[in-house]
């Protein structure tokens, strides 16, 4: 049957920024299709919940609290996976993010933090992931999670969306060298209803404004993102490398003003 190339079973997986959001919906996806999950994020409350949700699915789940900005601790969620998992398959990089700030205000550190937050803690992980996926598993999937503006313009993005398009082309690169038996995908995201956009909850006037500014006319929830981390992860995205499926409701612009001063 087609849906069981969407399975991973007994497959083991890292996800990154797992404790909310995004991150915490891809980790329940994989262990739904299968997979045991390895979970980092800051918050050890977070990622236990999150856990419990792994459990429920009769998959095994192992939370690692950890500033992920920090580069050694963020590689050594590869080695943390094969020692408790026995194996690695697959890596999700959703940890990132930058606060929008104008052009202007924008420091160079911060362009080098937003780097450092999306590409460097990417790579750092990839770097140290691939050997365990060769050795323990013969070959695997590493899918990075991008933005929206880091493919369209818009103002207040410059550290942001800067990163994010690096994260894009790096995982192109990343692509042609580790194939064929590493495949690299990235997901690009649009607004997606998490715990970072709670105001756009509250706010019924500026959701609707979102909403009318996106072809689909709605907000993405955690589950469109994950499901595309799924494919993308599973034998049923096993002829896609070095693509950057864009999951974003049809925007071709930002849908969120945040009101910048004009120069």
């Amino acid at each position: 049957m087609i849906l069981d190339r969407f399975l991973v079973t007994d497959q083991v997986a890292v996800v990154t920024g797992a404790g909310r959001g995004v991150g915490a919906a891809s980790a329940v996806a994989l262990a739904e299709a299968g997979a045991d999950v390895l979970l980092a994020a800051r918050s050890e409350d977070q990622l236990e919940e999150v856990a419990q949700r792994v459990r429920a699915t009769g998959r095994r789940a192992h939370v690692v609290a950890a500033d992920l900005a920090d580069l050694d601790a963020v590689a050594g969620l590869a080695e943390t996976a094969r020692e408790v998992f026995g194996r690695l398959d697959i890596v999700v990089n959703n940890v990132g993010g930058a606060m929008p700030t104008p052009l202007l205000q924008t420091k160079p550190r911060q362009l080098e933090e937003a780097f450092h937050f999306n590409v460097s803690t990417a790579h750092a992980l990839v770097r140290a992931a691939v050997p365990h996926i060769l050795e323990t598993a013969g070959a695997g999937a590493i899918v990075n999670v991008s933005s929206v503006v880091g493919r369209v313009g818009g103002r207040g993005y410059a550290a942001y969306g800067t990163a994010k398009a690096a994260v894009a082309h790096y995982t192109r690169l990343a692509a042609a060298d580790l194939s064929p038996r590493i495949r690299v995908n990235c997901v690009s995201l649009g607004s997606v209803l998490t715990s970072a956009l709670e105001v756009v909850a509250q706010n019924e006037t500026i959701k609707t404004t979102m909403e009318n500014a996106t072809p689909l006319q709605r907000i993405g929830d955690p589950e469109d993102a994950s499901a595309a981390v799924l494919y993308l992860c599973s034998p049923a995205g096993s002829y896609l490398t070095g693509k950057v499926l864009e999951v974003d409701g049809g925007l071709q612009v930002p849908n969120l003003d945040f009101g910048l001063p004009d120069l």
